[in-house]
């Protein structure tokens, strides 16, 4: 996709648009060729206006001077989004509006530009079902009206609503493309991979035991005055999975930071298994028993240039195993424990010696996922584990965590993937604007509409009820 859209160059092959072979040096000269590229990471200016947002780079000026015409801005806006049913409000700010509004920008924006061939990257990562629901309407208007759009998913389901043809990548090859009334979900699963996927996860009833991990009242303030995280508590058990849901943004990543010691709760209390950890570091935290698989694993998650073994060694080089008293490290033995994380990972590569940016994003997060399930810790903080990740290495990723909850240990799941927190999770918790507004005990049964409208914020249950049933 970076090549169609002009940010990276082809070694070989061509490139035609409308039958003619071209060539784009980057992606102004995509842009000026009718391709408009929405990345999966928003390219928004927080404190604008989405109208500002939307002509950034090609402002109206007023008439007769060199100055921007605001509200020349705001028509425009508001014409492109009437003409593509695309609704926003076009003098709030970004920072105030939800993330299915921010989508539909980045798609005006696009539009705006003149894009005929509009390119998705996981539009849907971070929308409900009724928000995903609602841009496909919109999508399929897109194309009603000409438009050419591609779709980058690894979510079957949607591929299959959507589109009219899935083309099957693996491994860098262009593998088949189907008319999509020609396959299934199994069949283009077992292409992505190249054998049999299990694609659904086989557990166990949970036997939750003894609570681990404590959260009382905590609460988060952003750099722009927002409540993140609005006096949240809850309870983690040993031997149970609880699932976070919520649209990204509403407090659900600064929650599992306050947790891991990345971030400094306003009030309240952390305690795990009876040692208070509240505000101390991330240090002090996996000492206490916390392990961390940080949602973004390219700058919190893995240190990129070092070797996959620096990686999967990072937390333990000062322990005897790997130490030795004089202060100079153990090689051999650090050899032979990484080489072992990697067999039981099955993360492919030539050498636990090579830098873990030379790795697929599977890959990637197998390292980060065999050092943290290697920690010896008793609480698991997994935050959206499959985001970018195969179909392949998602099924192992699955696997591994419903092994360590049947280990006893005591995990925190979030995931934007409401199919695949509803599959892995003994109990589910809602986040909205920053306080948890539903807590199902037993996550079986619920759906991912009844979720949606408390991710919304539509739907709510009573404070005194989720207080109650939250071990409180």
């Amino acid at each position: 996709m970076k090549q169609l859209y002009g940010a990276e160059a082809p070694t070989s092959g061509q490139l035609l648009l409308d039958g003619k072979p071209v060539a784009f040096s980057s992606s102004q000269d995509a842009i000026a060729a009718g391709i408009g590229m929405v990345h999966q990471h928003f390219m928004l200016v927080p404190s604008l206006s989405l109208a500002e947002n939307l002509v950034l780079g090609k402002e109206p000026k007023r008439r007769g001077s060199r100055f921007f015409d605001l509200e020349e801005a705001v028509r425009i806006t508001e014409d492109l989004a009437a003409k593509y049913n695309l609704k926003v409000h076009a003098r709030a700010r970004v920072v105030d509006v939800s993330v299915s509004m921010r989508q539909k920008l980045e798609i005006l924006k696009a539009l705006y530009r003149g894009a005929r061939v509009l390119i998705l990257d996981e539009p849907t990562a971070m929308l409900t079902p009724q928000e995903t629901d609602e841009l496909f309407t919109e999508l399929k208007e897109l194309r009603a009206h000409g438009h050419t759009v591609v779709f980058i998913s690894h979510k079957l389901g949607e591929v299959f609503r959507l589109c009219d043809r899935v083309s099957v990548m693996r491994d860098g090859r262009m593998i088949a493309t189907h008319d999509i009334g020609e396959v299934d979900h199994q069949s283009i699963s077992n292409e992505m991979v190249g054998r049999e996927v299990k694609l659904t996860v086989d557990k166990e009833k949970a036997r939750p035991k003894e609570v681990l991990l404590k959260a009382r009242d905590l609460s988060y303030v952003d750099d722009f005055g927002v409540t993140m995280v609005d006096r949240v508590s809850f309870s983690l058990r040993s031997g149970e999975v609880l699932g976070v849901v919520g649209v990204d943004g509403n407090g659900q990543s600064e929650l599992v930071r306050i947790l891991a010691g990345l971030d400094r709760t306003l009030t309240g209390s952390v305690a795990v298994k009876g040692v208070e950890v509240t505000n101390t570091n991330p240090r002090r935290v996996r000492r206490a028993g916390v392990a961390h698989v940080a949602e973004d694993r390219m700058t919190v998650g893995a240190a990129l240039p070092a070797s996959i073994e620096d990686n999967l060694l990072a937390d333990r080089y000062s322990k005897p195993a790997f130490s030795k008293r004089s202060g100079f490290m153990r090689p051999a033995e650090m050899s032979g424990a990484s080489r072992e994380i990697v067999r039981r990972f099955d993360i492919r590569c030539g050498s636990e010696r090579q830098p873990v940016a030379s790795l697929s994003g599977g890959n990637m997060q197998k390292v980060v996922v065999g050092r943290e399930f290697t920690a010896e810790a008793d609480v698991l903080l997994v935050s959206q584990p499959s985001r970018g990740v195969d179909v392949g290495a998602i099924e192992f990723l699955h696997r591994r965590i419903i092994d360590m909850r049947d280990a006893g240990k005591a995990i925190l799941l979030v995931s934007s993937d409401l199919s695949e927190v509803m599959s892995l999770s003994d109990s589910l918790v809602v986040m909205s604007e920053g306080r948890i507004v539903a807590y199902f005990p037993v996550a079986e049964g619920v759906t991912d509409k009844e979720l949606g409208l408390y991710m919304l914020g539509l739907k709510r249950q009573g404070d005194e009820e989720i207080r109650r049933v939250l071990h409180e």
